[in-house]
């Protein structure tokens, strides 16, 4: 596959699952991602036969479907009553996976408020712990992204938004249970994409199974800029990634869906030029 084939744009909440679909083949996607949580695309308007319907849609065109789940809902929750309802939100995402014919469901690792944090991540991890179990039943695959930092002084906090903060979670031990590497994320933080990239290296990379890409400023706040309106150094950053192993696909998570779009070909070039095989 093309180093463009790899790279693939995230629909979030932009249009219909279906429409995204037909949108996606006229433009030669090879895969999309997008979230079901809204409207049309809720996670409770797909009975059985509008997602035999997605399917063949899916087969015709031969792409690749990724679903993501929302980062404000908070896998990390332990609130009596509150926190069943997460875990049934994560099982249906798990659920739309089989039965959508979809390739991967990405998921969080939820928040904090600051002064809970330890018990915060300890609930996080169990639930994902009990999701993967349940996804390898179901045969569905489970991505943790690494998530954006917030302002010091925020009473809110994303966890897994450093490294140490991520690799809590990466002894979940499972075939159904990989990684999400969102570029722009790391470059927020101290250690930045190096220092995540050197971490990754103790797996060889391959628990990772998604890259995302947005552009924003070194050591800055959540930003998806349309590349070059930031300072990340995309060059250096597929040189980095891919050297380390990498063959898996990106996903772009800026602007509109014209931009991402036109992304695909500034990547390519940046990426040849720093050397890696296009």
């Amino acid at each position: 596959m093309t180093f463009i084939d790899r790279i693939g744009i995230d629909i979030s909440r932009r249009l219909k699952l279906e429409t995204a679909i037909e949108w996606a083949a006229k433009n030669g996607l090879k895969h999309i991602d997008i979230q079901l949580d809204t409207g049309d695309n809720a996670l409770t308007r797909f009975d059985n036969k509008r997602c035999a319907a997605v399917r063949k849609l899916l087969d015709k065109h031969g792409l690749e479907l990724g679903l993501h789940s929302s980062s404000s809902v908070n896998v990390a929750e332990y609130s009596p009553l509150v926190e069943d309802g997460v875990t049934q939100y994560l099982k249906r995402y798990v659920d739309l996976v089989v039965k959508l014919g979809a390739s991967w469901t990405e998921m969080h690792a939820g928040y904090h408020f600051t002064r809970d944090i330890k018990q915060r991540m300890e609930a996080g991890k169990a639930r994902l712990q009990k999701i993967v179990a349940y996804a390898e039943k179901k045969g569905a695959l489970i991505l943790l992204e690494n998530l954006n930092k917030e302002p010091k002084d925020a009473e809110v906090h994303y966890l897994a938004h450093t490294v140490e903060e991520w690799q809590y979670y990466w002894d979940i031990k499972s075939p159904n249970f990989k990684l999400s590497f969102t570029a722009n994320h790391a470059h927020l933080v101290p250690e930045g994409i190096e220092g995540f990239v050197k971490a990754l290296k103790s797996t060889g990379f391959k628990r990772v199974h998604e890259v995302r890409l947005a552009d924003c400023w070194r050591n800055g706040f959540e930003q998806h800029l349309v590349p070059g309106k930031g300072n990340l150094n995309f060059g250096k950053m597929f040189k980095l990634i891919e050297g380390a192993g990498f063959r898996g696909h990106y996903t772009t998570a800026f602007g509109t869906l014209d931009d991402m779009l036109a992304s695909r070909a500034f990547f390519v070039k940046k990426a040849k030029a720093a050397g890696v095989k296009v």
